[in-house]
């Protein structure tokens, strides 16, 4: 009988000066640390190396979500609102905190706009009608994940955004796509699929068993064009967990190749899952008992990602979203 998988399994040690709270000066000036499934080798190289393990029968599948500003206040800056969707017209579907002080009916306004708490749904979230639109790019600002500890900056505008963002929606960003500059998108075969990054990357797992956990639903969508693409290709590489979970999410949907679709997926990926449709992952390096880490661990092994982690700590490795990466072969 297997052995139960406890969240408690996917902790590490980290040191808290290896997390990246500001960028690099370069896009791509990271570090980037190899994974080789088959021999057990990990090498530490930089990703300006990334393309030399990229084959021309290859695919390179990236994730064109753009990040929208999803962090306001109330007009006496004492409630903090986190817009995660807009379900319909003026109604947005939020976190709030403190959340003791939104409760059914209660009143808010944000940026002259009223809006009334129509519901609190069972993990808390907040669901409030407004009078009005309210500009979000004007009137909001990047939700950075919290273990940067500081408030978006300008220099954020720009680095915390993929340079092949379209398709606005996403809360956070899907950071394994942050080190890719247009040069060298260019010199490797590509293709796009979105998936809006959502409050998942933000909660913790609370459970204590990892079966026990409750994954996010995500909006994604995948062109007929890009499906092609990937089918034909000999080797499918995802760059991000993000792209990750919608390849398998498809695999798993049809046995006959992936296929283009549009949908929400809340696929939880840990250790016993067995993949379809990745056969490499670039990614950064993730939180301790994160879902992020427990993918990983699914696709190379715990034992292998944890000494690679160990390694990655060892060598100072910049860690999280504005960290360095690593690539799983």
């Amino acid at each position: 009988m297997a052995k139960e998988l406890l969240t408690e399994d996917f902790n590490y040690d980290l040191p808290e000066e290896l997390i990246a709270s500001m960028p690099r000066k370069d896009r791509d000036g990271s570090r980037m640390m190899v994974i080789d499934r088959a021999t057990g080798k990990i090498s530490c190289r930089t990703f300006g190396d990334f393309k030399d393990y990229i084959g021309t029968d290859d695919i390179c599948i990236l994730n064109d979500t753009k990040v929208v500003p999803s962090r306001f206040f109330n007009q006496d800056g004492k409630i903090e609102i986190i817009r995660l969707e807009e379900p319909e017209p003026n109604v947005w579907k939020c976190l709030v905190r403190p959340g003791k002080k939104m409760r059914v009916d209660d009143s808010i306004n944000i940026a002259g706009v009223d809006g009334t708490v129509e519901k609190v749904l069972p993990d808390g979230e907040r669901v409030i009608r407004f009078n009005n639109p309210i500009n979000i790019e004007k009137h909001g600002e990047l939700a950075l994940p919290h273990y940067m500890k500081r408030d978006a900056e300008p220099i954020d505008q720009q680095r915390y955004q993929t340079v092949y963002a379209k398709n606005p929606g996403a809360i956070a960003a899907p950071t394994a796509g942050l080190h890719f500059t247009p040069q060298l998108l260019e010199s490797i075969p590509h293709t796009f699929i979105t998936l809006h990054v959502g409050v998942g990357t933000f909660q913790p797992v609370r459970a204590d068993r990892i079966i026990d956990h409750k994954m996010h639903s995500e909006r994604f969508h995948l062109s007929e064009s890009a499906a092609l693409a990937i089918s034909s290709a000999k080797r499918k590489i995802a760059v991000g967990t993000t792209v990750t979970r919608v390849l398998e999410h498809l695999s798993l949907e049809s046995m006959n190749g992936i296929k283009s679709a549009s949908g929400q997926t809340n696929i939880f990926i840990y250790p016993s899952h067995k993949f379809l449709g990745t056969d490499a992952l670039l990614t950064n390096f993730h939180l301790p008992k994160s879902t992020l880490f427990m993918l990983v661990c699914a696709l190379a092994g715990t034992d292998l990602m944890k000494e690679a982690y160990r390694k990655a700590v060892l060598e100072k490795f910049r860690f999280f979203s504005y960290g360095d990466c690593c690539l799983i072969i």
